[in-house]
């Protein structure tokens, strides 16, 4: 007998970009399990409950629910309900999440790598998930040795992006330079850069900046374009929707949380710089970066910017805390890891295309410095 059909309502935006990649997840999901019939209407971020909602009688519900008057409908509902929003408004219902611990912390590892001793947050108040992160970017900061400033908004922040721009502009004036900035989403990241533009102020050079969600059009958009921390919305989406199908099978679940780690960073021009005196390693970093994956070594490096081995290696480590070999692997396996969560690529394949000779030869890097085969972190990172 075929299964029957489930009726599943979307209440997740189509405005921005986590929210889209959520919905590519959820559709993964539906062409993998076709018992799925979907209503997504029109709906926005913090919008009213639909009319529609308090008569609805189908199976289930994904949901990004932002505000009090969204729960109050739902919880009329006796209908299983997964939450993909960090507002918790419904604290009931098991809930997914970026996993804001992970996005802080790569975006300091980022900022670190390029030399910058002075970090800065600027956030939202109005976000759970923007608190959060300001958080744990404030901890990875400290816990490295640097210092961090956290943006404070006016009492009076106007509501038009020209006055929050203007806000963020008069804190940047207080910041030592230079000094590298977290946004808590592209958005915000591209309101940073307006800041700095509008005070002349040189990006990357002298204020580096990363947002969160990889808004491809937004950070393409940006003056000069957003580098950024890419979350696996694709991933929690899927996820959610495995979660939502069981519980519409019986499974009972409560309040649990589920938060989905990042999948890396999209290196623009923002944040495309080496904050060191050193202009000698500055090139080397840069040559190393922009050469890794096609196989190079330290004498390819040697032969690029001229010097002798051991003043690079004395230089680099007392600079970057690591040498040019080090550099040159992490660059490969932060190819690989990109690789293994956003493609079907063979190992072989992708060892090809970050560098390494001979597969077998990726996955002892692997397994010795991220902890798990290639294998297994791909299984992790991706559905």
């Amino acid at each position: 007998m075929a299964a029957a059909v489930r009726q599943v309502a979307l209440l997740i935006e189509t405005s921005n970009a986590y929210a889209r990649g959520l919905l590519k997840g959820v559709i993964s999901y539906i062409r993998e399990h076709p018992s799925w019939s979907i209503y997504l209407a029109e709906h926005g971020r913090g919008d009213r409950p639909p009319a529609w909602l308090a008569d609805w009688k189908g199976d289930g519900i994904l949901a990004r629910i932002e505000t009090p008057a969204m729960a109050r409908v739902l919880r009329r509902l006796d209908i299983p309900i997964v939450d993909l929003s960090a507002g918790r408004h419904f604290p009931a219902l098991p809930w997914f999440e970026t996993d804001d611990a992970a996005i802080a912390q790569l975006a300091v590892e980022h900022l670190q790598e390029r030399g910058f001793k002075h970090l800065a947050y600027c956030g939202d108040p109005r976000f759970n998930w923007s608190k959060w992160r300001g958080e744990h970017f404030d901890h990875a900061a400290r816990a490295a040795g640097l210092s961090c400033f956290h943006y404070q908004p006016g009492l009076k922040l106007p509501r038009d992006h020209t006055g929050q721009v203007e806000d963020i502009a008069r804190w940047l004036r207080k910041l030592p330079t230079p000094i590298g900035i977290m946004a808590c989403y592209d958005f915000r990241g591209q309101q940073v850069l307006d800041a700095c533009r509008g005070r002349n102020i040189p990006v990357p050079d002298e204020v580096a900046v990363i947002g969160v969600d990889n808004d491809e059009l937004l950070c393409e958009l940006s003056h000069p374009p957003l580098s950024s921390v890419v979350p696996n919305a694709h991933r929690t989406g899927y996820d959610a929707a495995a979660l939502l199908d069981s519980m519409m099978q019986g499974t009972v679940v409560g309040p649990e949380t589920h938060l989905i780690p990042p999948i890396g960073i999209a290196t623009r021009q923002s944040t495309d710089v080496l904050a060191i005196d050193d202009a000698v390693i500055a090139r080397t970093v840069r040559y190393i970066r922009e050469h890794a994956c096609t196989g190079i070594n330290v004498q390819d490096v040697l032969a690029a910017v001229p010097q002798s081995r051991r003043r690079l290696e004395n230089r680099f480590r007392r600079l970057l805390g690591r040498t040019p070999h080090d550099e040159i692997i992490r660059v490969q396996l932060n190819r690989v890891k990109m690789l293994l969560t956003e493609t079907d690529l063979s190992l072989a394949l992708i060892a090809e295309k970050a560098g390494f000779e001979h597969v077998e030869y990726l996955s002892v890097v692997f397994k010795k410095e991220i902890g798990i085969p290639p294998s297994q972190y791909r299984a992790t990172h991706r559905r």
